[in-house]
């Protein structure tokens, strides 16, 4: 049970090709584009869904910052439709892998840097350097507030991938005790069982609060810089 623990977090390939790329893209075919007058049910609460979302993200907006709505809701609808894909069984997660969540992370952190040193040059540069500070702690704060910027996008990134490692890895070490039980005590099995069913539904809740809480956070960085 052990050697195999970390062997659903391997890159998949096939015929010796790596297939990343099209499991990253599966998720765009679950959303398709409504084409009729009358939406049918799922496209309604897909929509409404969304709508929901986006009014409560974009609230603290100005007019530049809700330019960036598109940009958020398709992060969100990605990272939560490919963590959800990856709790089925002998699935690929992309999101645990750290290099796809820094890949994510990193250039919508510089975007929001970017954008606030080019709207608001004055205020992000008083960041580094709090009103009132003493003249000795200058040159030390300007220093952590610099580590502390440059932080933030590596956060971003290991919070996701943090979250989905240890869900997946519980699942797994629950699932193969409770195949072990099985042929000790069918009770003990039994109970263990009912922990992997609550389990998987806690994962099901984390895989949609993971993808909120990664948005919100690029959300709130983009709302200070604009």
């Amino acid at each position: 049970m052990n050697e195999n623990l970390f062997a659903s977090f391997a890159a998949p390939s096939m015929m010796g090709l790596p297939i990343v790329v099209l499991i990253v893209m599966f998720p765009s075919i679950l959303f398709p584009a409504p084409n009729r007058l009358i939406n049918n049910r799922l496209i309604s609460i897909q929509q409404w869904l969304i709508q929901l979302t986006s009014k409560q993200m974009l609230a603290i907006h100005n007019q530049k910052g809700r330019t960036w709505a598109l940009m958020l809701m398709s992060l969100i609808l990605f990272i939560g439709s490919t963590n959800l894909l990856g709790l089925l069984p002998h699935s690929f997660t992309p999101t645990t892998q750290l290099s796809m969540n820094l890949g994510m992370a990193i250039p919508l952190w510089a975007g929001t840097v970017i954008t606030g040193f080019r709207y608001k040059t004055k205020a992000s540069l008083a960041h580094f350097l709090p009103q009132g500070t003493p003249l000795p702690l200058i040159p030390m704060l300007v220093i952590i507030e610099t580590i502390s910027l440059f932080i933030q996008p590596m956060a971003l990134a290991v919070r996701l991938t943090a979250n989905i490692t240890a869900g997946h890895l519980l699942i797994h070490l629950i699932g193969g005790a409770t195949l072990a039980l099985i042929n000790i005590s069918v009770a003990t099995a039994f109970i263990t069982f009912i922990i992997l069913i609550l389990l998987t539904i806690l994962e099901f809740a984390v895989a949609l609060i993971q993808a909120y809480v990664f948005t919100l956070l690029v959300s709130l960085y983009l709302h200070d810089n604009t």
